[in-house]
């Protein structure tokens, strides 16, 4: 975490979970009743409620920037339709997210340049986003930067660079907090993210690691 991150967000939270030598498959066995058994949790009464007033947290934060926060929708679609269907490393990212009320980031550990920094943008910096957008920092943008370059921005999304692959193996989720959103929460959210992949991916969990701590 860089000084100018810590002093402008003091002791919010952050979090990564490495699942290391994983395999990427469509519908591995065992895994449909494995989903549906995380949505019924999700879904009940008073769990759906503390996940969309955390996801409304991060709404609130999104809105301050000018951006819609992408967890509004998934929430909606995720409680009317179930979790979406893509493949293992995306699909363990939307458990994480939607179990949690938590923002995720799924990455291919090998990808990055070095060690990451956990930050806070200058206006007019600009990352190269999935699918070829361009990402224009606003000032006091939390991003996190590797040693070459910004490879997520928390309001806007990651970087085309890091994005995983059917040819992943080393798989690293990231989470952020905004304010109003507990450490500990991070660490549920990871947790689901990391015990999928290692169950149904073949990985090993190389931790689950939170960074700083931030209110209820």
């Amino acid at each position: 975490m860089s000084e100018k991150y810590q002093k402008t967000y003091p002791d919010l939270g952050f979090g990564l979970t490495l699942i290391s030598r994983c395999r990427e498959a469509a519908k591995p066995e065992g895994f449909a009743p494995y989903r549906k058994k995380r949505l019924r949790k999700m879904r009940k009464r008073e769990t759906l409620a503390q996940i969309t007033q955390r996801i409304d947290t991060y709404d609130s934060f999104f809105q301050d920037f000018g951006y819609p926060c992408p967890l509004t929708q998934h929430l909606k679609r995720t409680v009317n339709s179930g979790f979406p269907m893509y493949s293992l490393f995306v699909d363990a990212h939307f458990m994480a997210e939607m179990c949690a009320g938590i923002l995720v980031a799924v990455t291919d550990a090998d990808k990055f340049n070095g060690g990451l920094t956990l930050d806070v943008a200058e206006a007019g910096e600009t990352c190269k986003g999935m699918g070829g957008r361009q990402f224009l920092m606003q000032d006091k943008e939390i991003v996190l930067r590797d040693e070459k370059e910004i490879v997520c921005v928390l309001c806007q999304g990651a970087d085309e660079k890091t994005r995983v692959t059917k040819n992943t193996t080393n798989v690293l989720f990231y989470a952020y907090a905004v304010p109003g959103i507990n450490k500990e929460h991070l660490e549920h959210g990871l947790s689901i993210a990391a015990e999928t992949l290692a169950k149904f991916g073949g990985g090993k969990v190389e931790g689950v690691r939170i960074y700083g701590s931030s209110p209820m």
